[in-house]
Order: C-alpha cells, then structure tokens, then sequence
C-alpha cells in the first residue's frame, strides 16, 4: 500500500522508487502483488504517465487510512511528548499545492516544530472528497467538493490565465487581456477527465459560445503550461502555475475565469488541525467562512 501511495503520488515507478530507496524492479513486483491480491489492476501504465484504474481509484482511499491508522497505532503507549504524537495530513490539488500551501505549513510548523507534515496531491477534488471520508487526511485544501458534510471554510479564488507561446500573433500588441471567443478556432491544449479543471476549461468555453477542440490532452497541469507555451494551443491554466522561468505569454481572460477554493475536515476540533485552518485563512485572503453544515 505505501509503494503504491508513493507511485500515484510521484507519478513514475522511476521517481517512487528513488523516494523509497527501493530498486525499480522490487517496487513493480509489489505493486503487481497487490493487484493479485485485489483481484484487478490499480494502475494504468502509460508511455509518458501513470494513473488510477477506476478500481485503483476506489481502493486508494482504503490504502491511505490503513496507512493512517498504522502509523497512529505506532504511538500508542509509549512515553512521548505530546508534539511527538503531532502529525498533520493535508490532501491537496496539484495547483494549490503550488499557491498558499507552501506558506501556510512554513507558519504552520513554527508553532509545532517537532511536527510531521505529509502532502497528498491529487488531481481533482472528487478523489479528496472520497481520502477524507476514509479518515485518510486531516485536511483537504482543493475546489468545493459536491458532497460534504464537515465544516467547510472558503479561502478565496483560483484565478486562470490563458497561456500561449511567447511568439503568438494575439499577443504581438502587448495586451493583457483577451476573450476566449477570439480562440474558438483554435486547437487547445485540454486536460484529462480526471483533472478537475477539465470541467472548469469546459464550463468557461461554453460561455463563450464554443467547445475547445483538442490539440492534446494531459494529466498533470504544469504540462499544460509547457505544453501552451510550446505554440501547441491555448490552455487555461490557474495563475500561480507559472513559474518565474516561464517563457510563454500569459492573459487576463475577459470575462475572468476562476473557482473557489476552499478547506474542508471532519476534524477541526483539534486544535493543531484548527490552527492549520487558521492560517489558511490568513494566507488566502478569505472573503466568508462557512459554519458547520449538512448536505
């Protein structure tokens, strides 16, 4: 379960299996164990990628608060401090992760020093939704989830910008802003289905009175963005993904597009999870916040 954890959150056997010290062959072996032993596939091997199966995708949330609960079953009866016993769990969205995350733990972790950080990134906020109701993160930080009955506290708005690469014509004046419509014509850069973005690149075309038809699609949003800038199409894509090295061009759509960003627990009594919450909020510039609700 923790080498496949360790895959679908660098997204190679490659890097998974130098983050686990493992060789590559040990860590595939292991996997294709536990697909024997759950009886299908969990991973789909891709030439530049790997993801989920559908079945991966509803065994993961399982593996991950087994994973949890080991880990805090380690600590019972021995005689340590408190802060020894504090570990903080955050499920995120890859582009979040790039945004007020990194802050906010840097804040988080001068008031619990001795503390253990661990980040979960995932693509959308379905797959958080499902970790969360297996008790396999602490808090989620990701777009709105449907269904959701912990509390729920709004942080503000992931702004997306158009990219392009640096020698498009569109962007020859200097301007800043720009209407999709004026890209209906064009092939995109789009995102997979299972990127929670697909749906907002979707929603925002449709608005303006087009569907994007494809040049690629990809998995992982800071492809897009290389991807956009390489001159394959236009691709929306949340601000805070560009990099200072960027070489591409990005605008301001009109009108702007963005969604909500929020925090959501089953647990924010406890006060190092509350004062994560807390900081979120100062560090994401929150406009409301949200009581404890149902449905």
């Amino acid at each position: 379960m923790e080498y496949l954890l360790a895959v679908v959150e660098e997204g190679s056997f490659t890097r998974a299996a130098q983050r686990l010290s493992v060789s590559q062959p040990a860590l595939s072996h292991q996997i294709r164990a536990l697909e024997r032993t759950v009886g299908h596939p969990l991973l789909e091997r891709l030439p530049d990628a790997v993801r989920l199966t559908p079945m991966g995708r509803a065994y993961l949330p399982h593996a991950v608060a087994a994973l949890h609960s080991a880990g805090e079953a380690q600590h019972v009866g021995r005689p340590r401090g408190d802060l020894d016993r504090i570990g903080l769990r955050i499920a995120t969205l890859y582009s979040v992760a790039l945004g007020i995350i990194p802050p906010a733990v840097l804040a988080w972790r001068r008031l619990y020093s001795d503390a253990h950080v661990e980040l979960l990134e995932f693509g959308n906020s379905g797959d958080l939704a499902n970790l969360m109701n297996f008790g396999g993160a602490d808090v989620a930080v990701s777009a709105a989830p449907l269904h959701w009955d912990g509390p729920v506290c709004v942080l503000g708005r992931e702004d997306l910008v158009v990219v392009l690469a640096a020698d498009d014509p569109v962007a020859a004046d200097g301007r800043r802003t720009i209407r999709l419509s004026e890209l209906a014509e064009r092939p995109w850069v789009l995102y997979a289905p299972d990127n929670g973005l697909a749906a907002v690149v979707a929603q925002a075309c449709s608005v303006a009175g087009f569907i994007a038809r494809p040049a690629v699609h990809t998995h992982h949003t800071s492809t897009a963005v290389q991807l956009a800038a390489a001159g394959l199409g236009p691709a929306l894509v949340p601000r805070n993904m560009i990099e200072a090295d960027f070489h591409g061009v990005q605008l301001t759509p009109d009108p702007p597009v963005h969604r909500e960003i929020v925090a959501f627990t089953s647990t924010a009594e406890v006060p190092h999870i509350a004062a994560f919450i807390d900081i979120l909020i100062e560090y994401g510039a929150v406009r409301s916040r949200m009581p404890r609700h149902t449905g």
